[in-house]
């Protein structure tokens, strides 16, 4: 999958996803390392969760709240047509979601205030404005500890990879990712899990009994030293996931029906959204999908008409229709923003123009698990510069996410140095969001 520079350029952290080692998203083998069994939140539901983001920021007058009666400047070259919910249009360049829009809920006049990529994701992508006090999770590391996950699968994998870490949760609840997207008609795998090398069952177990005889050589060191209690359980949980035919077959779409795979389309966002359908009915509890390249400074219309809109409609609306198929959109909550929306009055950076940052308006979109289909809530000026009334906060939003996930969103943790934190500091569940 591309990595895209976005204006602003590679960031430090962009950067530091980018290797094997970046504690945002691990390898396998970092996985197995660092990551052993959380506290998990009682529930009688299982409840699951797909987040997609759309870094770089998508225009929101160019997708799901466009203007036609707005002048040329502003409205751009885009016409809205008519979707399976009565009233509510989207753009002509999104025909497949238009099918699927009883699924899920356009949220409009999202408003916040932070311009910059960087900033703009932290705050989107974990429902708290940024303080350079405190890392706050990505969505995905909460699910990881509060939600229930079969011993011998992640509770939260990344495809191919996130720029957001677990925060103050601590490295242990990062997601695996698997730092490849799949690829139509080729076999996928997760380094280590398909026991690549030449490496067999026999020689796993092999090195699993050189190590415990070690444990118990060092035992008397091992007594009351938290590391190494914890190292213990890593070596558990990676012998549980390596040796686990559950867990390779998770990630092996070959598995799937011809004709479910043949809903979905052959570029990397759609083939990600397909393992994603596969690794929920598998029990893993959340996964992260990454479409990127929406920094449309110029050459707006072309980029979006040309690449971005089409990925994205196919691979959302297969992944909505999939995951209904497959019984598991009643239980799995989607979720798909990017940072912030585009401004209104198309610039002169190029021939045909470009839209710049603009975080006072934007769009989001929720569907499945507990989320109310078929709806818009939210509306944005005549212009999409702004809300139309009070409009909605991110924070309402991850409020709202988390309470679908049977998460309270006024849970409260205590960060390594013992301070006490709120899972998100201000914001309101949308009631009208949720059945």
């Amino acid at each position: 999958m591309a990595i895209y520079r976005q204006c602003d350029g590679l960031n430090r952290r962009e950067a530091i996803r980018i290797g094997a080692l970046g504690a945002t998203g691990l390898t396998l083998a970092s996985f197995l390392e660092f990551t052993q069994a959380g506290q998990v939140a009682a529930e009688t539901e299982t409840r699951n969760a797909i987040f997609v983001e759309l870094p770089g920021g998508p225009s929101h007058l160019d997708t799901f709240d466009l203007k036609p009666d707005a002048p040329a400047e502003i409205r751009g070259k885009f016409k809205p047509i008519k979707t399976k919910v009565s009233g509510v249009e989207i753009c002509e360049h999104l025909p497949k979601l238009a099918q699927q829009t009883d699924k899920f809920t356009i949220i409009r006049g999202v408003s916040h205030s932070l311009g910059a990529h960087p900033l703009g994701q932290k705050f989107l992508f974990t429902g708290n404005r940024p303080n350079a006090a405190l890392e706050y999770p990505a969505y995905g590391s909460v699910a990881a500890k509060e939600l229930q996950t079969p011993r011998d699968l992640p509770g939260y994998v990344a495809i191919p990879r996130t720029a957001q870490g677990p925060g103050y949760l601590g490295v242990k609840f990062s997601p695996l990712a698997t730092n490849e997207a799949p690829v139509k008609g080729r076999p996928f795998n997760v380094r280590g899990i398909t026991l690549g090398g030449g490496v067999t069952l026999a020689e796993i177990e092999r090195r699993r009994k050189l190590l415990n005889d070690l444990d118990q050589t060092f035992a008397a060191i091992e007594q009351d030293n938290e590391l190494l209690d914890g190292l213990d359980a890593f070596s558990q949980k990676a012998y549980r996931m390596i040796t686990s035919k559950r867990t390779r077959d998770a990630f092996d779409v070959s598995l799937e029906p011809e004709s479910y795979r043949n809903q979905f389309g052959d570029d990397s966002f759609s083939q990600s959204c397909l393992l994603a359908t596969r690794l929920i009915e598998s029990g893993v509890r959340f996964v992260t999908l990454n479409l990127g390249g929406w920094d449309t400074h110029a050459d707006n219309f072309t980029r979006l008409k040309e690449n971005l809109l089409p990925r994205l409609d196919a691979g959302l609306a297969a992944l909505f229709q999939g995951l209904a198929q497959k019984g598991l959109l009643e239980t799995t909550t989607v979720f798909v923003t990017g940072e912030f929306g585009r401004t209104p009055k198309i610039n002169d950076r190029s021939t045909e123009g470009g839209r710049d940052h603009y975080p006072r308006c934007m769009f989001m979109l929720m569907g499945g698990g507990r989320v109310r289909g078929g709806q818009v809530i939210g509306a944005s000026d005549a212009h999409a510069a702004g809300p139309l009334h009070e409009g909605y906060k991110p924070e309402d939003v991850a409020a709202t996410f988390y309470q679908s996930l049977g998460i309270s969103p006024t849970l409260e943790y205590q960060t390594p140095t013992g301070r006490p934190v709120m899972l998100v500091r201000d914001g309101t569940v949308i009631e009208s969001l949720l059945v």
